[in-house]
This record gives structure tokens, C-alpha cells and sequence, in this order.
């Protein structure tokens, strides 16, 4: 049986009123906004495009939104200087517990309320992750990744993208880029979490919450550290510098290594406070230059 089929050249929208399981999409230049929704089939709405047609097809519950020449595999080295200049504006609602798949190259993307399993790629563009409670893959060559309120496991590959996470109440953070820097500001919600964070030169800040409970390894070949927990050891005047101990209970676990970036260790306030205000009780950073 053929699958359903769509060449979208124009502006347009599609409605699916067959299940949509998992999506995926793939783009260059432009925008993808991606949204889960409770009722109501999928849809898809294209705004702009311009260059070749946006092939879509629909089969056995996986929507597919891309171009016939930009595969999934190898997608982060894709290269097509020869080819025409292509860009498309695309927003999608699917099921919340869809599974998306979405791949930007020189494009912004946006995934928001999505439930299950989120893989995003992309070689340039900034990529926003909103309340994501599924388990999320990240992986950039030079764009940033920004995620709010995910609370399910984050891992975020990246050569020189940066990482921010914000109110971040999931487990689970791995991440690893050679020169982005790292801002990572979690509240596991009295959960122990697993965090590790490794980079080259890029700088490292992370904010837990107060108190928190982990047993802390944070160290760096030749950059700075700053610590704001009293519990936690710095050592090291001269090149390597280390800060070490335990908070709480010690029932979960920091790990964050850089070879010339600077490596910091902030406190959240108290709960009820507001998070981007700074804790008049908190001690001064004790600091190693």
C-alpha cells in the first residue's frame, strides 16, 4: 500500500486525522516549532517556503516532514553547496506522547509540552526545549541549546554550542562540548541526581539547590573554580584546582571537568524565594584564581 504523500511547495496546512505516533523533521534554514497538544489530531502548518518542496508523509503513525535529499543518517555533516537555497517556516501540533525527531541546519527550533522520547540535531541555529518530560537527546555542531523545565534525562553532545538549563527538575543531566560553555540550574525536588558535565575550554556554572544532596568532584587543568557551599573542599593554588566533598546525605552525584574553563558551584535559594534573586544569607564564593 502506498503511504500517504504531500509535496508542499506553497504555504499550506495539513490536517492527519490518522494516529501520529512520532514525528519527525527535518529543515534548513527557517523555523520549526514543535508542540504536544492533548485532543485533537495533528497538524501541520507551513507559513514560508522558499526553494524546493517540503516532501510529507504519514505512515504506520510516524509523520515525516523534510526533503528528499536530507536523511536522518549522517545528518550533522550534510553538505549541499551545489544545491538551490532552501528555507521553510513549519509549525506542528502532534499527540503529547508523540516521540519527535527534529533536525535543523541553520534553523531555529522550538519543542515544547512533548512527553515522550525528544531527539533534536542541528549544525547552526538555536534550539528551545520547553517542559519536556521524556527523555532528551541533544546534539549540535556550533548551535546552543536552551532547555526550561525538562524533567525528564538530559544528554547534550555539542563541539562549540553552549548548554543552558533552567529550572531543570529531571535526574539526570550528561553533557560534553569541547568549547561551549555550561549553565546548568536543576531542583530534582528532593530526588538525587546524577550530573555530569565535561568540556575542554568552555566554562562551567551550575546552581543546586539549597540543601542539596550529592557527593561533588568538580576539577579543571588551569582554569578557576568557584565554590558557594560551605560542606565542599577547594584545593589547588597553582594549575589544577579541585573542589570536593559531600552535601546532604551525599545520595547523588556532580561530576564537572574542563581543562581551561572556569568551573563554578552556585546556590539556588531557599524554596519559595525567588530564583534569580541572590540569597542574602548565602556565603561569599570562595575562589581560587
Amino acid at each position: 500500500m502506498t503511504e500517504p504523500a504531500w509535496a508542499v511547495a506553497e504555504p499550506r496546512k495539513l490536517t492527519f486525522e490518522d494516529p501520529v505516533t512520532a514525528l519527525q523533521v527535518r529543515i534548513v534554514n527557517g523555523t520549526v516549532n514543535v508542540v504536544g497538544v492533548e485532543e485533537g489530531p495533528a497538524r501541520l502548518e507551513v507559513t514560508e517556503i522558499d526553494g524546493p518542496p517540503l516532501t510529507v508523509t504519514h505512515q504506520d503513525g510516524t509523520l515525516t516532514v523534510t526533503y528528499e535529499d536530507l536523511p536522518w543518517k549522517g545528518f550533522l555533516t550534510w553538505l549541499d553547496r551545489r544545491g538551490p537555497q532552501r528555507s521553510a517556516v513549519v509549525s506542528l501540533a502532534v499527540p503529547v506522547n508523540s516521540s519527535v525527531a527534529v533536525g535543523v541546519i541553520g534553523a531555529g527550533a522550538v519543542v515544547s509540552r512533548i512527553g515522550g522520547r525528544t531527539d533534536v540535531r542541528g549544525v547552526t541555529g538555536d534550539i528551545t526545549l520547553v517542559g519536556l518530560s521524556g527523555a532528551v537527546r541533544a546534539d549540535t555542531v556550533a548551535g546552543g541549546v536552551e532547555a526550561q523545565g525538562v524533567t525528564g534525562e538530559l544528554r547534550f553532545h555539542s563541539v562549540s554550542g553552549d548548554l543552558t538549563v533552567v529550572d531543570g527538575s529531571g535526574t539526570s543531566v550528561r553533557a560534553d562540548s569541547v568549547s561551549g560553555d555550561m549553565a546548568v540550574d536543576v531542583d530534582p525536588a528532593g530526588k538525587p541526581a546524577d550530573i555530569s558535565l565535561t568540556s575542554v575550554s568552555g566554562e562551567v556554572a551550575i546552581r543546586l539547590p539549597h540543601p542539596a544532596d550529592a557527593t561533588v568532584e568538580a576539577n579543571t587543568a588551569s582554569g578557576s573554580v568557584s565554590n558557594a557551599f560551605e560542606d565542599l573542599r577547594v584545593s589547588g593554588q597553582w594549575g589544577a584546582k579541585r573542589i570536593t566533598g559531600t552535601l546532604g546525605t551525599g545520595s547523588g552525584r556532580l561530576r564537572a571537568t574542563t581543562v581551561s574553563g572556569s568551573i563554578a558551584l552556585l546556590r539556588r535559594p531557599p524554596a519559595g524565594a525567588d530564583p534569580y534573586e541572590t540569597d542574602p544569607e548565602a556565603p561569599a564564593d570562595k575562589k581560587v584564581l
